[in-house]
């Protein structure tokens, strides 16, 4: 059974902009850190994303030269899968169950047993993912936010098979990465994304209802006290990612009219424009 004190190296799953940010932070914490993706191009982007994150650090005061050279020192890319041998593997791979049990299973095929296995997921059910997955209880969710790096909150998940450990220990893990970590039950959207998804659909609406332009509502939420606007945000996170979120919760609750899912955003995703990573959006790059 594993300890804290026996986790010194985690795999990521996924070289993405979460999964590239979420072995930042377990770098940047003291961790061995594993960064896979069977793209190479999207494992040396996301090696360059952390770079980047790390150097403004640097440029700003707010992290010495030598410290960004351990943390990049403790990040291993890989395009093997068989290199991913740890003592916790966190995926931030595509929302689907099947694709997410499928890596774990073929993970826990080269992995000791007592190896923890965590989901990123947004939306989907932890409980259905880790029915999938040998040895169950060692499964649970850590919900990550962009950008990992800046974001404090991390959500941990206890599906229905996730043993009382292997929750502590998640638990454990997030405070050892110096992040604040919340207890949640599985549900669809957890906490957070279930109660933001209506920041974005209430603000597509008003915008589709002729109530102000996009720029206006995010300047006007911005002055209401939110970090950033809903149509940047979105922009940020990927249209993809967050509409997929979306379709996500209006299944999970029957298809709830609260739930719709925008058609201004899934006018944007049918184009290709998702934002930031594409150049355009809501908003051009």
């Amino acid at each position: 059974m594993q300890s804290i004190q026996n986790i010194q190296t985690i795999a990521v799953c996924g070289a993405g902009t979460m999964g590239a940010g979420i072995a930042q932070v377990c770098a940047a914490a003291g961790f061995h850190t594993r960064l896979f993706d069977l793209n190479e191009k999207a494992l040396q982007q996301g090696h360059a994303q952390i770079s980047g994150n790390l150097q403004k650090a640097v440029d700003k005061g707010k992290m010495p030269q030598q410290q960004m050279t351990d943390i990049l020192g403790r990040i291993k890319l890989c395009h093997e899968l068989q290199e991913c041998k740890a003592q916790l593997v966190i995926e931030a791979i595509v929302e689907k169950v099947e694709a997410k049990a499928a890596l774990f299973n073929d993970l826990a095929a080269i992995n000791h047993e007592d190896t923890i296995f965590a989901t990123n997921t947004s939306s989907l059910s932890v409980t259905e993912i880790a029915r999938q997955v040998t040895n169950p209880q060692r499964v649970g969710g850590l919900h990550f936010f962009n950008p990992a790096h800046l974001m404090q909150l991390v959500e941990v998940v206890k599906g229905e098979q996730t043993s009382t450990h292997t929750a502590h220990l998640l638990y454990a893990l997030v405070l050892e990465m110096g992040k604040t970590p919340v207890r949640v039950k599985d549900a669809p959207g957890f906490i957070v994304n279930r109660v933001a998804r209506h920041y974005y659909l209430e603000a597509m609406e008003a915008v589709q209802s002729g109530i102000a332009d996009i720029a206006a509502t995010d300047r006007l939420l911005e002055a209401a006290g939110f970090r950033m606007g809903p149509f940047a945000l979105m922009d940020l996170i990927g249209n993809d990612v967050n509409y997929a979120v979306t379709v996500s919760l209006y299944e999970a609750f029957q298809q709830a009219p609260r739930f719709r899912p925008g058609a201004m955003q899934a006018a944007l995703v049918a184009k290709g424009e998702l934002g930031r990573k594409t150049g355009k959006g809501f908003y051009k790059y």
